[in-house]
C-alpha cells in the first residue's frame, strides 16, 4: 500500500509494473493472508495504526482479485482502466502539435512496439499495454535468471523512456499543469 500509493502518486507505468507485480505475488501464496501477513505486510515494520492500514489493503486487493475471477491469471479492472486512460493520454498527446518531444520519443519505440505486438500476439493491444507487458515480461525474464539479448534491452530502453515521458505527462495532467 505505502509503496504503491508512491508510486501511483509519481509514476503510473512503475505503478501498473508494481501492482502487476503484487498479482502474481498474491497467486503465488495462493491468496493465504497469513502467508501475505507473514512475508509482506510484517516486513514494513510498520505501526499498529499503519500496519492495520496495510493488511485491510491487502485483504482488499485479495477480494477484488476473488471477486474479478482473476485468482488465475489476468489483471484487475481497475489497472485495466488505468492502462486505457495511459493510452487515451498518450494518443492525445500524439495529436498534440506542442509535444514534439514527445513524438519523438514515441517513434524511436514504434517499430519496437509492432514487433513485440507481433510476438506477443497481442494484435488488438493498445500501445502503451504492449510497453508495459514488454517491461513486465523483461522483470520475469530477469527475474528467472534468463540471459537478455542486448536487442531486446535497446527494445525494452525504449519502451521505458517513452512510459517515462508519458507518465510524466500523465502526472501533469492529473495536477492540471497539462492541458489536452
Amino acid at each position: 500500500m505505502i509503496i504503491a500509493r508512491e508510486k501511483r502518486k509519481n509514476n503510473i507505468a512503475e505503478y501498473v509494473l508494481y501492482m502487476w507485480q503484487l498479482e502474481d505475488l498474491l497467486r503465488s501464496y495462493n491468496f493465504n493472508f497469513e502467508v501475505v501477513k507473514q512475508k509482506i505486510i510484517d516486513g514494513f515494520k510498520a505501526d499498529e495504526l499503519t500496519s492495520s492500514e496495510i493488511s485491510k489493503w491487502y485483504l482488499g486487493l485479495i477480494q477484488m482479485m476473488e471477486i474479478e475471477g482473476i485468482k488465475e491469471s489476468g489483471h484487475s479492472q481497475m489497472l485495466k482502466n488505468t492502462i486505457n486512460d495511459l493510452n487515451e493520454v498518450h494518443n492525445k498527446l500524439l495529436n498534440k502539435d506542442e509535444e514534439e518531444g514527445y513524438k519523438q520519443i514515441f517513434l524511436l519505440a514504434k517499430q519496437n512496439i509492432e514487433l513485440f505486438r507481433l510476438k506477443s500476439n497481442n494484435i488488438n493491444g493498445n500501445d502503451i499495454e504492449i510497453c508495459l507487458n514488454a517491461l513486465y515480461s523483461l522483470i520475469l525474464l530477469r527475474l528467472s535468471g534468463k540471459e537478455v539479448s542486448i536487442a531486446t534491452n535497446e527494445s525494452m530502453n525504449s519502451f521505458s523512456k517513452l512510459l517515462a515521458a508519458l507518465s510524466l505527462k500523465y502526472k501533469q495532467w492529473e495536477e492540471g499543469l497539462l492541458e489536452l
